[in-house]
């Protein structure tokens, strides 16, 4: 099952490097996801399906593992405008919090959020909608 990664890294040359090359030698691939600065640090969030393994492997070459999240993997319409302020006000609706927003390789909406089970709950009644 997938997951998203939360992860600090020091805001250095070479570490993002580290972080793929690490994951790569260890086989384990990265299907979305993206690195955001913030001072002296960046945060990661990248979707992988062996979170355990994956979190384990980063934390033994010195990379921080803030967090092994759950996720909300959701398809968006293409051919319909608004789709992403649509199933976002869903969820607001449902008194869903999102905290990380990105896409995966798929073109999916990936999102980890304060309350899964009331997150998946909405994005299940999305998919009978639209799909």
């Amino acid at each position: 099952m997938m997951k998203d990664l939360e992860i600090i890294l020091e805001n250095k040359i070479g570490r993002l490097a580290l972080l793929g090359q690490t994951l790569g030698k260890n086989k384990i691939s990265l299907e979305g996801g993206g690195v955001f600065q913030n001072g002296d640090h960046s945060i990661a969030h990248f979707l992988v399906d062996d979170a355990e393994r994956a979190s384990f492997v980063l934390e033994e070459a010195g990379i921080t593992v803030a967090r092994i999240n759950d996720v909300i993997i959701q398809k968006l319409r293409q051919d319909v405008p608004g789709q992403l302020g649509l199933f976002c006000m869903r969820l607001a609706d449902a008194n869903v919090n999102i905290l990380t927003q990105y896409s995966d390789h798929a073109n999916r909406l990936v999102m980890v959020v304060d309350n899964y089970e009331a997150g998946a709950k909405v994005s299940k009644a999305w998919m009978e909608e639209w799909w």
